[in-house]
């Protein structure tokens, strides 16, 4: 589902999207459940290390089907690299990635993730994630139609 997701979200956002990045986009979270974030402290240190973990094994999973089906290495080469998010504010397919994750958290858990956290903490979460988003993404994430709370929550964070 969550696939499907990244793929409607990034073909309205970017729809002239290289395959590359429609690959990138739609694997990027592929097998997901086989790293459990209760396998690492439950802190932020313990976050970024499982979030690191498994954009590894995304990568090295999606690279592995993509050679399994005769892929060419360049093609591969940059599909590995945008889910790895190489250079992200320097490579627009890795920008663009990073933006369409963030647009799908926004539009699709943004409102069940509110219900689990305190203001203080989701508005810090949205400073870290408008930071990761390029102006495009900004434009796209405004026009998400949030509730009330969660909108003066969004207003909070990028004020």
């Amino acid at each position: 589902m969550y696939s499907q997701k990244m793929t409607r979200k990034l073909l309205q956002f970017a729809p002239n999207a290289s395959k590359a990045l429609q690959v990138a986009a739609r694997s990027q979270h592929i097998c997901r459940w086989k790293i459990g974030r209760k396998e690492y402290p439950m802190d932020r240190i313990g976050y970024l290390k499982w979030r690191e973990e498994l954009k590894k094994m995304h990568a090295r999973l999606t690279v592995e089907i993509l050679e399994q089906v005769g892929f060419e290495n360049q093609f591969i080469e940059s599909v590995e690299k945008i889910i790895l998010k190489k250079l992200i504010k320097k490579s627009e397919e890795s920008q663009t990635l990073e933006d369409i994750i963030c647009l799908v958290f926004l539009e699709y858990y943004f409102d069940e993730f509110t219900t689990k956290h305190t203001d203080e903490k989701i508005i810090n979460i949205l400073k870290k994630t408008w930071f990761k988003m390029s102006d495009k993404g900004h434009n796209a994430a405004l026009n998400i139609s949030f509730s009330d709370k969660n909108l003066a929550l969004v207003k909070q964070a990028i004020s």
